[in-house]
């Protein structure tokens, strides 16, 4: 990181009343704004300000100076009841950035209060970003909105995936109780070129129908708004197939429109989700981003 480059405003405080003593709840609020710039070939951090626990590690170059490789961290570890992430991420023109996360987001029974992530993207002109996150999962009882906007400039490109696990599989939990609101937007040149939306209780017919999860505990979705993507390496992401042995029930597929490509995945591990969704990045990313997939360190810890 360029320290030249960097200014930097932060508060990192729980706010705390003169009743902190009380039962009463304190919630986290957190609001992390990012600006990425490009100079001589090289894209940067230009500018970082948080308020509260959600903060970026240090950029990293694994990749060369003209992508900026980022670890998005939430410092408590777990999302509770009544907290609110919103991460603000403006990709200057030209600059090339790829975020992740450090580990799985843990969202807490709620106690009858909602948490919620936002994240607002604003894309410019021939610029790239990446939000490549590790899955999140909702304990069993919690109450979560999710929603994303994604404002998009001529000739910019996303990819984006997002990997949800409904209650703790590895702990025989099962999300019994609970809701979920999920938005994505996609906007280029401020048209639509992207929406859905998903409004679930944890008792819905939806989680068992066939139509809909049918049993399975993992749904996941992979975005790029890249264009029309070529003919050839549509075919080779219809024909990617994943390790049936780990999960037997899993379904998957991909389908393309002229300004979109996506993926689905259901079945009943994140891991294989993962593998599903870094098989197609290895496909599809020489194609909208001129480089080879190379994975995060992040990713082996």
């Amino acid at each position: 990181m360029d320290d030249d480059y960097l200014s930097v405003a932060t508060n990192a405080q729980k706010p705390l009343g003169a009743d902190a003593v009380s039962a009463k709840p304190v919630h986290w609020l957190a609001n992390l704004t990012l600006d990425f710039s490009e100079k001589n070939g090289r894209s940067y951090l230009a500018k970082r300000q948080h308020n509260g626990p959600l903060v970026i590690q240090k950029t990293l170059y694994p990749e060369g100076d003209t992508l900026c490789h980022g670890i998005i961290i939430h410092p408590p570890g777990g999302v509770a009841g009544g907290d609110e992430l919103i991460l603000n991420v403006n990709v200057q023109t030209n600059a090339c950035v790829l975020l992740t996360t450090p580990g799985a987001g843990k969202w807490y029974k709620a106690n009858g209060a909602a948490a919620s992530q936002h994240l607002q993207f604003d894309l410019a002109e021939k610029s790239s970003l990446e939000w490549l996150p590790q899955e999140n999962i909702l304990f069993d009882g919690s109450i979560v909105n999710f929603s994303a906007d994604i404002n998009l400039g001529r000739e910019a490109c996303y990819a984006g995936w997002e990997i949800l696990c409904f209650g703790r599989l590895a702990k025989g939990e099962s999300w019994l109780t609970g809701k979920l609101n999920q938005k994505l937007m996609i906007k280029r040149a401020d048209k639509i070129i992207w929406q859905e939306s998903a409004h679930l209780h944890a008792n819905d017919r939806f989680f068992h129908s066939a139509i809909g999860l049918g049993g399975n505990v993992v749904s996941a979705s992979f975005v790029i708004a890249a264009g029309a993507v070529p003919t050839e390496l549509f075919a080779k992401c219809q024909q990617l197939e994943i390790d049936n042995a780990s999960d037997s029930k899993a379904k998957f597929g991909v389908s393309a429109l002229p300004e979109i490509f996506s993926a689905r995945y259901i079945g009943m591990s994140a891991q294989s989700a993962r593998h599903y969704f870094e098989g197609l990045w290895q496909i599809l990313r020489p194609w909208y981003a001129s480089r080879s997939a190379a994975r995060p360190r992040i990713w082996n810890t």
